[in-house]
């Protein structure tokens, strides 16, 4: 984009002694470079909003740290609200189904009285395992943001990439890595308290 600027620039100085070609190619350099500062400024106005509600999943997360469970957090966003929150209860609900994201799916389908999530945006600070990315492919939510990765059992890029697999009939949009560093800590923090 900067070599862009720069041409743009020079031509511009130059706009007296251009030809009717460059004139329009000119012309034509500009509308691409105001189209590229259009985008970078959609995208880091996304990023902010993305940060906004990874910080709630990440509230969510140390509620799980608090009640001694692997601190994993979630929220569902629709409308720029978030509709539901969830957090890990494995061990204090005795079930394998009591992860972040099928809370807050459950959760989510309730209040907007469908199983289906269309136009919702699922945050969630580890990448899901292949039951939670099942889920969320089932509730046909078109966007999910992570925080980190989980290279171990994670089912949305690592071990697998369930969320974006062709052979289903909904794939989802992909964000990896937001606030990633805040994600990864409130992990470190409860498995290094965990080990004394």
């Amino acid at each position: 984009m900067e070599e862009l600027r720069i041409e743009v620039e020079e031509l511009s100085r130059r706009y007296e002694e251009l030809g009717k070609s460059e004139r329009r190619r000119l012309a034509r350099l500009k509308r691409r470079l105001e189209a590229l500062e259009e985008e970078k400024k959609r995208i880091a106005k996304q990023d902010a909003i993305d940060c906004k509600y990874m910080k709630e999943a990440i509230r969510q997360a140390k509620k799980a740290a608090e009640i001694g469970e692997v601190p994993i957090g979630c929220v569902i966003v629709k409308d720029h609200k978030i509709i539901a929150r969830g957090y890990n209860r494995r061990n204090t609900d005795h079930s394998t189904l009591s992860h972040a994201e099928i809370t807050a799916i459950r959760k989510a389908s309730k209040k907007l009285n469908d199983w289906r999530l269309e136009g919702c945006t699922l945050y969630v600070t580890l990448e899901p395992c292949q039951m939670c990315a099942g889920a969320i492919v089932q509730a046909r939510i078109p966007r999910v943001v992570m925080g980190s990765m989980n290279p171990k059992a994670g089912c949305g890029g690592s071990v697998l990439n369930i969320l974006q697999m062709e052979e289903f009939n909904h794939q989802t949009e992909v964000k990896r890595g937001v606030l990633e560093k805040e994600c990864s800590q409130v992990l470190k923090v409860f498995f290094k308290k965990l080990r004394k």
